[in-house]
């Protein structure tokens, strides 16, 4: 089963295509969004050529032709979910790579393994489970110090990396991998 997963898009169209690329170069089995789709937030500069309605029917399109699962993020609301055709107000989600290994789902707001000055708050989780979050706007692919036996992997920001680069993410044979998006065509 092969992944690809994204945070934090904020509204920017710009990068929001470059998304879209890199699903289209990737060739995933299913996407996950962990939430912040459309709007910038308050605490937020606008992200390049930000445009909500210009996201809204690109993800849209993404969830037409590959099976997508989205959790709620901290800037999304009621009235995002009426513009996109896929749920999207979970706080969390889970999926199950057979054999391999359960990914929890979760923007990073409510639930999240206390990475980079965020909440620390999981709920029981098997061993070898993996939190796939978002909402730092940080790169992360690492064990969780402070809940053993759990895997930690954050995408990055689709437009407003704290870290400086834009990215997202590929879950593939029970590995993560950070994607770097790139400028341009």
């Amino acid at each position: 089963m092969k992944i690809l997963i994204a945070s934090d898009i904020h509204g920017s169209a710009y990068w929001t295509e470059r998304l879209v690329s890199a699903i289209d170069a990737e060739v995933p089995d299913r996407v996950v969004l962990l939430g912040d789709l459309l709007y910038h937030g308050p605490r937020n500069d606008l992200p390049r050529e930000y445009d909500p309605k210009r996201v809204a029917p690109l993800l849209n399109g993404v969830a037409e032709r590959i099976p997508l699962n989205a959790v709620r993020g901290n800037c999304d609301s009621e009235v995002d979910q009426m513009v996109l055709d896929f749920p999207l107000m979970a706080d969390y989600a889970e999926l199950v790579d057979a054999g391999v290994r359960a990914l929890f789902l979760t923007h990073g707001h409510v639930f999240g393994a206390g990475f980079h000055n965020s909440v620390d708050h999981l709920p029981r989780l098997v061993s070898g489970t993996a939190v796939v979050f978002g909402h730092t706007h940080v790169k992360v692919n690492e064990a969780c110090a402070g809940h053993p036996g759990i895997w930690a992997f954050n995408p990055g920001s689709v437009s407003i990396p704290k870290d400086g680069t834009n990215s997202c993410g590929i879950y593939e044979d029970g590995q993560f991998r950070h994607v770097i998006l790139t400028e341009g065509a």
